[in-house]
């Protein structure tokens, strides 16, 4: 199964016309997929606050958003969450790269990774953790519960998830 495809596949499959994605190695490829397809308009975020805002106007003009970001970034997320996305109940599907677990090469990774989930359960972010490729059988289904509910969502993939950190 080609992962990037398949989570692609699945936004297309629930109406999402709209992707703002940061930069970030594990996710490369599911961006690069994004990219290539006519159906998803992509813009790419210097910020994840800032691709929220983006979402946000999408959500507003008429389309279903998402975003594609690195887990690293939550804490400057925090207020536009709550002021804006939750407030004003968008929407939002994040699909995070959540770095900082066993066998990170990066150690200052591995702080917000220790605060990652904390900070979306205080939030009261529904929150999905995908270990292995099977898990992302789940994807269709959640992105269905977020539009249903009007809440954002946390898809956190891991490296383990993504294939590893190479040859470690």
């Amino acid at each position: 199964m080609n992962i990037d495809k398949k989570i692609t596949d699945d936004l297309v499959a629930n109406d999402i016309s709209f992707v703002t994605t940061v930069p970030c190695k594990q996710l490369a490829g599911v961006i690069e997929e994004i990219d290539q397809r006519n159906d998803i308009f992509h813009i790419p975020s210097n910020k994840e606050d800032e691709g929220m805002g983006l979402c946000a106007g999408a959500w507003m003009g008429g389309k279903r958003p998402a975003i594609i970001m690195q887990n690293t970034a939550i804490g400057v997320t925090i207020n536009t969450l709550a002021t804006l996305i939750q407030y004003y109940r968008m929407p939002l599907p994040m699909l995070i790269s959540y770095r900082g677990e066993l066998r990170e090469p990066v150690a200052c990774q591995v702080e917000m990774a220790i605060h990652t989930k904390a900070l979306l359960a205080q939030m009261n972010i529904p929150t999905y953790h995908f270990h292995h490729q099977k898990d992302v059988e789940e994807l269709d289904m959640i992105l269905k519960y977020t539009f249903m509910c009007n809440k954002p969502v946390a898809i956190l993939t891991d490296a383990n998830f993504w294939g590893g950190y190479g040859d470690q």
